[in-house]
């Protein structure tokens, strides 16, 4: 009787074990993919309509742009640069099951606590394009050439306010698809940054629609609409 009892203790031990090293091993993994692969994101504000709606969830490829470039049109999370965002203070769960939930959505990169730090565009110029609002046909240029945007918002124009930039070499001029509510890179001229976003503040890439379910979908960065921009001049 007694071995069948110590059996049946080192049973429940062995089996206490392998779930606390499962749980820990895809923690571990989860926290991994996080920091280095893919995050995810919601869309607090209509600065992206059409393409983006509010509490829209999406993820990100954080390999984006210190491994895989950024090209223009691609939609990106990036960090404020610096007099972009108001300050907000963040707002943390204040129960101890709340705090323990919210630390393991973040841990596994269902869950951005710093959402609020961060801003989703899409790319226009990059560094050394010469980007220019507006021509006859109020079309943006890039490098002289004029490009047709499918992905604003119904409605808007491609700006109402003019504006001719070289963009830094490493930095990149991003805009909102909702070009009559998008505070982006038009209005920052005097912020640290000039408007422009340096990529050290880029988070990455995002490439779904994840929630919700509705919304699923790819996002495209219209590769067409860029193909005849010709390279910025040395």
């Amino acid at each position: 009787m007694r071995l069948r009892k110590l059996k049946s203790k080192n049973v429940f031990l062995a089996f206490f074990l392998d779930t606390i090293i499962i749980i820990a091993s895809a923690l571990l993994i989860s926290f991994l993919i996080k920091t280095y692969l893919l995050r995810s994101f919601y869309i607090p504000s209509g600065s992206m309509f059409d393409t983006l709606q509010i509490n829209d969830r999406i993820v990100v490829n954080e390999l984006v742009p210190n491994v895989v470039p950024l090209e223009r049109g691609d939609v990106v999370v990036f960090k404020d640069p610096g007099g972009w965002l108001s300050f907000q203070p963040e707002k943390k769960p204040t129960t101890t099951l709340g705090q323990v939930s919210e630390w393991l959505l973040s841990v596994t990169g269902l869950s951005s606590p710093d959402n609020d730090q961060h801003l989703v565009k899409r790319v226009i110029g990059k560094g050394g394009d010469h980007v220019v609002c507006c021509d006859a046909k109020q079309r943006i240029t890039i490098n002289g050439a004029p490009i047709d945007e499918p992905y604003v918002a119904e409605g808007s124009e491609a700006s109402r306010t003019p504006f001719d930039v070289v963009v830094p070499k490493g930095s990149f001029w991003v805009m909102g698809d909702n070009r009559g509510n998008s505070e982006d890179s038009r209005y920052h001229p005097d912020a640290p940054g000039k408007g422009f976003v340096a990529s050290k503040y880029v988070v990455g890439r995002a490439f779904i629609i994840s929630w919700p379910f509705s919304h699923f979908t790819w996002l495209d960065n219209y590769a067409d609409v860029f193909k005849n921009v010709p390279a910025p001049k040395p």
